[in-house]
């Protein structure tokens, strides 16, 4: 992770381009909010993606991401490569599978549907397993 001398926080962009990216933050850890609880919307890439926003333009909105006391651990191993706990990848592979075969086989009745679903099921399981495993 950039060590805080290296993070400019928009310092040489424009008011509005630091308020657009300030926008594009918050916009994006509300969808990753809403990724917690919906398996067809991933969580990870938006709460990175908010950090990346904010990094360009709120040091305050950054450290109180990076600092958050649900998020701020995962997002540090994540961006640090150091991985994910086991705990974790249990628990979100469980959730993801409950979810997303339920959705297949009780909600939606389009064959095509029912295999994006395991598509993507398939796909996020292999993204999460090849994750390193954390070790606290």
């Amino acid at each position: 992770m950039k060590e805080n001398s290296e993070i400019n926080f928009g310092k040489k962009l424009k008011p509005w381009q630091r308020n657009l990216y300030r926008v594009a933050g918050t916009i994006s850890f509300g969808l990753g909010m809403l990724g917690i609880a919906l398996p067809m919307l991933p969580t990870t890439p938006f709460l990175l993606l908010s950090v990346y926003c904010y990094a360009r333009s709120s040091e305050k909105l950054y450290f109180w991401l990076i600092n958050h006391k649900v998020f701020g651990e995962y997002i540090r191993n994540y961006r640090e490569k150091n991985g994910v706990p086991l705990k974790l990848k249990i628990w979100v592979l469980s959730l993801l599978w409950t979810t997303i075969s339920y959705s297949a086989f009780f909600i939606v009745d389009a064959i095509w549907v029912k295999i994006l679903l395991m598509i993507i099921a398939v796909g996020v399981t292999i993204h999460i397993l090849k994750l390193p495993t954390y070790k606290k």
